[in-house]
């Protein structure tokens, strides 16, 4: 038996429910995650949020397994966004909770502190990545 279109991706939504932002991810049936704003409670100058995420690099760990269970890539990506047209920006109290799932595991990242919470409404283009290290091949 095979798994459904649905269950084999997650499922983002972001919703505001009376003054507050609910962001949640599903993956199939399960909760992952859910992370909570303050709605728009102080507003941010879109100029300097847009010459933000211009000029820094974002990073992401990729991990894709092997057929047989073990890591095949592991690798830090740097990218960048460009294009980019912030339209509001605004920051606020956040919370975020992680849920455990056996083929989602982001419960196991290690929350300490929650420095921010923003929400941005913007149009960017999300550039190619660089691998910046490949821990398999520098191990």
């Amino acid at each position: 038996m095979g798994l459904s279109e649905e269950a084999r991706h997650a499922t983002p939504r972001l919703a505001v429910h009376t003054d507050t932002l609910v962001g949640t991810l599903d993956y199939g049936p399960v909760r992952v995650a859910t992370g909570t704003m303050g709605y728009k409670p102080q507003a941010l100058d879109p100029a300097a949020v847009q010459r933000s995420l211009g000029e820094t690099p974002n990073f992401l760990l990729k991990i894709i397994p092997h057929v047989d269970g073990s890591v095949r890539i592991c690798e830090l990506v740097r990218y960048a966004l460009t294009d980019v047209r912030v339209k509001g920006a605004w920051s606020g109290p956040g919370a975020l909770a992680l849920f455990p799932h056996a083929l989602a595991p982001v419960a196991e990242l290690p929350v300490l502190e929650m420095v921010a919470a923003r929400h941005l409404i913007a149009d960017l283009t999300l550039s190619l990545g660089e691998v910046v290290f490949d821990y398999l091949s520098e191990a």
